[in-house]
């Protein structure tokens, strides 16, 4: 997932409704908003990395975690008209963030062992 929204829909090609929703956000001027994407895409890529690697699983959820929340929370708080179904979203990043957190454990399980 981190790969996908990071380096397909942040940084290479992007979408536009990736750039849309960023563009929303108070005092980010319009020049940065097209950095911003890809340093965000670029760490998006960087987290992937860390979740391959296993090391310190459950860490690794917790930042998962907040950065789900976060930009869930500021995409539908500041530009709630580019989020097409916002229930679909929520559903759909809550599924994810509860895999997060059983792969987690279950590393964190195995490393215990």
């Amino acid at each position: 997932m981190w790969f996908y929204e990071g380096w397909w829909c942040k940084v290479w090609p992007g979408r536009a409704d990736q750039r849309a929703i960023l563009g929303d956000m108070p005092f980010l001027p319009a020049w940065a908003v097209a950095t911003a994407l890809v340093a965000i895409g670029l760490a998006e890529v960087v987290l992937g990395l860390w979740v391959l690697s296993g090391r310190r699983a459950r860490a690794a959820a917790l930042v998962q975690t907040v950065l789900v929340a976060g930009f869930n929370a500021g995409g539908l708080l500041f530009s709630p008209g580019q989020i097409d179904e916002p229930g679909r979203l929520l559903t759909q990043n809550l599924a994810f963030v509860v895999l997060v957190w059983l792969v987690a454990e279950t590393s964190a399980k195995a490393a215990a062992r």
